[in-house]
């Protein structure tokens, strides 16, 4: 059925067509079967796919090459600059910066190869310094970089046009360096509808671009003068593209970094800024694209901090508090009550104080100037708390105490003396002066004598006893009892003659009772705690403002 070499396609084709549309068995040589009509169909439905097949094909070929002869079109065909008066801004800038003349991904400079100088200046109108703990500040700014684009030059096409000026769409159609901020936490563009960028190019190709920026920036503070500190805080701008060798960072010759006259710092205040120029080192361990040295700018300001919140906020009542613990001086030594309560309050008023203030303080491993008064504080509160335990103690006291002298030597040495050594030294005295005589003198305190134990002037007497010069009596030291002992034995010389008319000379020994001891204790710690405080604040105020 199928074709022999020597019969046409078309023949062929012509019988199977009167074989399958008349439906009977008729042909030239009248010998169809049914096999026949069938191979027939077969064949008409070959022929019809591979007709479609082929127009496909055909299709595809035509789309390709005129997309081809498109696409030579577009490379060929480039917008004229001529007549540039005459477009508009955006038509002169869409010829100008056309993929044809212009590739905004390539240097300024990539033909001939010379370094790229970037020219910055920046406009500070607000810095916020945050907490201590915090270590940043915030800075809004508006940076402002220049460079030259010979590539965007339109002088000659476009004489009488000053300035082309964009915003945003015209920052993605010409090559901007790409700059970070290398001590940056978190940066933003500003604006409400639109980002606030703006970009100038003068007929020259003087590329101006400016952008309005608010930065969280990482300051690394010294705080061991806290809070009398200064900190030094900068702006640090890198190249992250190119290296120094093709792009240089220079800051504006004039008036490079200007500060707004509506500045305004709370707790510092600004005492100076500057700026410097330098290069950093990049390699893989920065992730930089390359190694070598990377162009880079800083912008660095001095802030000193403002002490007067914290004096009326820390330290005036801290000297209140520590004033306040002196009161108890002026109560009785057996008033356990209010003297415990005035000091244990004064104790944890200074406290909760001084922990409210370390709050906004990070946690450092050296020592503060807070810390240094918080200490010193601490340390007086917790004297006069240790002072009422001792008068306390020898106000309970039953026995009288000889004394050579009325003075701080000799109430001190025999208050700290053992007690079984005061008793060793006054069984010493019984028996050594057996013509020993007591008489009664003055209080100390300058009271009357009361009969009434609960009285104030109960016991308020000082017993004077003479001894004959010929008796040498030991004194009261800080030397061990057996030395004492040892060198009780010795007479003093006699300087008199022994015809001599003249009274022999008398040793005066003075007893005092334990409540006149606590009290004269009491009456030195009134003026001993005030100057001892005094002193530390010279010390403390010179430290802090002199060194």
């Amino acid at each position: 059925m199928f074709p022999s070499p020597a019969q046409p396609l078309y023949a062929f084709r012509e019988n199977c067509f009167l074989i399958c549309s008349s439906g009977e068995s008729i042909t030239r040589s009248r010998r169809v079967d049914f096999r026949a009509r069938y191979n027939c169909r077969y064949v008409n439905r070959f022929i019809m796919s591979s007709k479609t097949v082929l127009f496909s094909v055909m299709i595809f070929i035509l789309n390709s090459a005129r997309g081809q002869k498109s696409s030579q079109n577009a490379l060929m065909e480039c917008p004229s600059l001529d007549k540039g008066d005459s477009y508009t801004q955006s038509e002169f800038l869409s010829r100008l910066a056309h993929e044809c003349r212009y590739d905004r991904l390539l240097l300024p400079t990539y033909q001939t190869g010379e370094v790229v100088y970037v020219h910055a200046s920046a406009y500070v109108y607000f810095i916020q310094p945050a907490e201590a703990h915090d270590l940043n500040f915030k800075l809004h700014f508006l940076l402002q970089l220049r460079w030259t684009d010979a590539r965007l030059a339109y002088t000659l096409y476009s004489p009488e046009r000053t300035k082309i000026i964009g915003e945003s769409d015209l920052r993605q159609r010409i090559w901007v360096p790409h700059l970070y901020m290398s001590n940056e936490q978190s940066s933003s563009l500003m604006g409400t509808d639109s980002k606030d960028v703006l970009i100038s190019i003068a007929p020259d190709g003087e590329v101006l671009f400016s952008r309005r920026m608010q930065a969280v920036l990482y300051c690394w503070m010294n705080l061991q003068k806290f809070p009398f500190d200064d900190q030094k805080c900068s702006m640090n701008l890198e190249s992250w593209k190119y290296n120094a060798s093709i792009l240089r960072l220079m800051w504006e010759k004039e008036n490079p970094v200007r500060l707004s006259s509506e500045l305004h710092l709370t707790e510092y205040s600004l005492l100076d800024f500057w700026t410097n120029e330098s290069v950093v080192r990049g390699d893989i361990v920065n992730m930089r694209l390359g190694a070598g040295n990377y162009s880079a700018l800083k912008f660095t300001f001095k802030l000193g901090r403002e002490v007067g919140y914290y004096l009326m906020d820390y330290f005036i009542p801290s000297m209140m508090i520590v004033a306040m613990s002196w009161v108890t001086f002026w109560l009785q030594a057996d008033a356990s009550a209010p003297r415990i309560t005035l000091g244990t309050s004064t104790m944890l008023s200074f406290i909760t104080l001084a922990s409210s203030q370390a709050k906004t303080l990070p946690k450092v491993s050296y020592i503060k100037a807070s810390e240094i008064w918080f200490l010193g504080c601490i340390g007086f509160i917790f004297s006069a708390l240790v002072e009422f335990a001792f008068v306390n103690t020898i106000w309970r006291r039953k026995k009288v105490v000889s004394l050579k002298k009325v003075n701080s030597k000799y109430i001190l040495k025999s208050t700290l003396t053992p007690r079984l050594a005061r008793k060793e030294l006054q069984k010493e005295l019984r028996e050594s002066s057996p013509q020993l005589s007591k008489s009664r003198s003055c209080s100390s305190l300058q009271q009357e004598t009361s009969s009434d134990p609960a009285g104030p002037g109960y016991n308020n007497y000082l017993t004077v006893h003479s001894f004959p010069s010929a008796l040498n009596l030991p004194t009261i030291t800080t030397q061990s009892y057996d030395d004492l002992i040892a060198s009780g034995g010795r007479q003093p010389r006699n300087n008199g003659s022994e015809g001599s008319d003249e009274p022999p000379q008398h040793h005066t020994w003075t007893q005092m009772t334990p409540q006149e001891i606590a009290t004269w204790i009491d009456k030195r710690s009134r003026l001993l705690f005030p100057l001892l405080f005094i002193f530390f604040n010279i010390v403390y105020w010179t430290f802090v403002y002199c060194l």
